[in-house]
């Protein structure tokens, strides 16, 4: 197992090695949003596996780096939440926590490796509209090009994912740009697996 991750490219260790590469993609992607995230907290960072042999033999090799502090089903697919001992740190960031999901049946991500990074931008928005009219008013130069977003090859999604259990609303606003993704939320990752029942 532990070699087809390496074959792959996945192993602990060779994504430490790609993630100044990543972070400076998610920099890029700041900049063209217009929005300075330094203030707020980098909450987690994801990574996407396509396989679900692979994506249990990187649960097992990320053990060694941390410990798990959740395993919800969302989607219908597992969500391994990894609390990292060492913080990951690129870019003046320092990430602690590791979120890695399972494949979704049917659907084959492009790339795998780190997929998106995660945000905390506080907010009382419940719902993703709420929240997404919240973002705009904090980041007027963002509101000012929503519009061409698309133009420059930006995709938005709305959501609010949610795990079995989980009672705190989490709202997520995504931005998508050429292989990278930034995920904006109102709250931890950790403060939401504290509400499960």
């Amino acid at each position: 197992m532990c070699c087809a991750l390496m074959e792959s490219g996945l192993h602990p260790q060779q994504m430490k090695n790609q993630l100044h590469d990543f972070m400076l993609k998610v920099q890029q992607l700041c900049q063209h949003l217009q929005i300075d995230l330094s203030p707020f907290l980098l909450d987690h960072i994801a990574l996407r596996i396509n396989d679900r042999s692979l994506a249990e033999a990187a649960h097992q090799a990320w053990l060694t780096q941390g410990s798990v502090v959740s395993e919800a089903e969302i989607h219908g697919r597992p969500i391994i939440v990894f609390s990292l001992s060492q913080p990951l740190r690129s870019q003046g960031w320092s990430i602690d926590c590791l979120e890695l999901p399972y494949p979704a049946k049917g659907k084959v991500y492009p790339q795998q490796g780190w997929e998106h990074v995660e945000f905390v931008v506080p907010s009382l928005a419940e719902s993703a509209e709420a929240y997404q009219q919240d973002i705009l008013r904090q980041f007027p130069s963002l509101a000012k090009q929503w519009q061409q977003l698309t133009e420059l090859g930006i995709k938005t999604k709305l959501s609010s994912p949610q795990g079995k259990g989980e009672r705190l609303s989490n709202p997520t606003l995504a931005f998508k740009w050429q292989g990278v993704c930034i995920k904006l939320h109102p709250h931890r990752l950790m403060s939401i697996i504290q509400s499960e029942c």
